[in-house]
């Protein structure tokens, strides 16, 4: 009886020893299914990326928007010799002062324009429209819907969400919460990243950052400069010859000044459109106005940001905004600017790296 119950324990000790039927033995199979799983997660990350394209490009906007919060308040820093909250406090009041000032002393008259905006831009394209159809050029039936519509088509639909009122004011809610958050405290986020790297990739991951973080503020900088002397000199250079709609194109201007190459040619139109319907003197003031305004621009501030931050050729970034304007809309058309510098600058790191890399070895050989 004892025999047996050793026999028992010793053939359940052979049984719990021998592979099962789901154990792969050969080292080559466990390579190769290590590798296509490895395959397998990188398409996943690829689909969820997709997927939640709008949710990063949130984010994205979110850092942006605390990278112009944490210039504002190190640049605030130089002058005034107090805590860092009590900085960024200061800069976020002046901005929510900003908006509540425009919206009480410009807001009435701007709703106003921007009603007669869309009258006296589609009355001149109706009148476009008939020029080329008597000069032999064929016949356009163009409406309001029909230029939105292919609006939409050019930009996208993957954010078609941040098109409408609603999702646009939500969107730019999230933004403004998400960077005052990230502004608050950046250093805890990067540490946060960083610990999910490998020890020895950390090092690289904070001077890389740091760098990013850098050119970020010093192109947000620019871009905001720019914006406040295109809208503020459109504005009063319309005043000053009489084109209607004068608050309204200078605003226009100014937010589109935000986006490079792209933002000056449709502000450009929207101006010269406006002048002509007052007649033709205007729209030939309105034409100088914006070569006066894009010449200031091109000639004097882009330069001096360009000198101070990376400098980005025109043609890679009016690639970057159509490329991404049509695979992520609206809102990629806004970010292709920042996301373009902030891929350069990962990419100018790394050839540093591989470059000192190269030297170390080559001084080490005998």
């Amino acid at each position: 009886m004892a025999a047996t119950s050793e026999e028992a324990v010793a053939q359940a000790k052979a049984q719990d020893a021998a592979p099962g039927p789901t154990e792969i033995r050969s080292q080559l199979v466990r390579t190769e299914l290590l590798k296509a799983g490895v395959w397998l997660g990188v398409a996943l990350l690829i689909g969820v990326c997709i997927v939640l394209i709008q949710p990063i490009l949130l984010i994205f906007a979110g850092i942006v928007m605390a990278s112009m919060l944490d210039g504002g308040t190190r640049l605030l820093g130089r002058i005034l010799p107090i805590a860092r909250g009590w900085r960024l406090l200061i800069v976020c009041l002046s901005l929510v002062a900003f908006l509540i000032w425009t919206v009480m002393f410009a807001g009435s008259q701007i709703a106003d324009q921007a009603a007669a905006l869309q009258t006296v831009v589609m009355g001149q394209v109706e009148r476009i429209a008939a020029w080329a159809s008597e000069h032999g050029m064929g016949e356009f039936q163009l409406d309001t819907k029909t230029i939105t519509d292919n609006m939409a088509g050019t930009f996208g639909r993957v954010t078609a969400a941040v098109g409408t009122v609603l999702g646009g004011l939500t969107s730019l809610v999230m933004i403004l919460v998400l960077g005052v958050f990230i502004a608050i405290e950046p250093r805890l986020y990067e540490r946060g990243v960083a610990w999910m790297l490998p020890i020895k990739a950390r090092e690289n991951f904070y001077i890389t950052t740091a760098r990013m973080g850098f050119t970020l503020r010093r192109l947000m900088a620019g871009r905001l400069l720019g914006m406040a002397v295109e809208g503020v000199g459109t504005w009063l250079a319309c005043m000053a010859v009489g084109i209607p709609m004068a608050a309204l194109m200078g605003l226009l201007t100014g937010l589109l000044a935000f986006i490079p190459n792209i933002g000056a040619i449709v502000s450009g139109v929207l101006l010269v459109l406006v002048g002509f319907s007052a007649g033709t003197d205007t729209g030939l003031w309105a034409i100088a106005i914006y070569f006066i305004v894009q010449t200031v621009d091109g000639y004097l501030i882009v330069p001096m940001v360009a000198k101070q931050t990376v400098d980005l050729a025109p043609a890679l970034v009016l690639g970057a905004q159509i490329l991404f304007g049509a695979l992520l809309g609206i809102m990629g058309l806004f970010l292709a600017d920042p996301i373009v510098a902030m891929i350069k600058v990962a990419l100018e790191r790394e050839a540093e790296r591989n470059a000192g890399a190269g030297q170390a070895k080559a001084a080490a050989r005998p």
